[in-house]
Parts: C-alpha cells; structure tokens; sequence
C-alpha cells in the first residue's frame, strides 16, 4: 500500500478510535452486513471493519486493493 494512502488509513483507524464505527463521512462508506463496514481509501484500496453491538472494540480485518476485498 503506497505510503500516501498508509497515512489515510492511520487517520481512519483514529476516526474509529474516536468517533466509533459509523463513518459516513469517508468516501463510499457503508454497511455490508449486520456489524460490518467498509469505505474507500482512494480509487483502488478499501478498508472493512466489524463492530460488535454494545462492544467498544473495532476490527479492521481488512485494509488493501478493492479487488481482493472480502465483500
């Protein structure tokens, strides 16, 4: 992953940290399936991420090109 989109991902991970695992306001944001998310990092990388109802521990278990995303 290019250093440039490495550091979007840094202040996503932050986001989440701070703001918990709804984050519309990231480029195409949006729910895959009961407690799970993705959003675009630029054009060609994703980032997925699952949230447990009522549990303060997010996971991103995914963060790379779009075209090996798990959704």
């Amino acid at each position: 992953m290019p250093e440039q989109i490495q550091k979007k991902m840094a202040n996503l991970v932050e986001d989440l940290r701070d703001k918990g695992p709804i984050r519309s306001e990231w480029p195409n944001f949006s729910k895959l399936g009961e407690d799970r998310y993705h959003c675009h990092l630029a054009y060609k990388w994703v980032a997925c991420w699952s949230c447990e109802k009522k549990s303060v521990r997010i996971e991103v278990y995914y963060a790379g090109s779009r075209e090996n995303a798990p959704y």
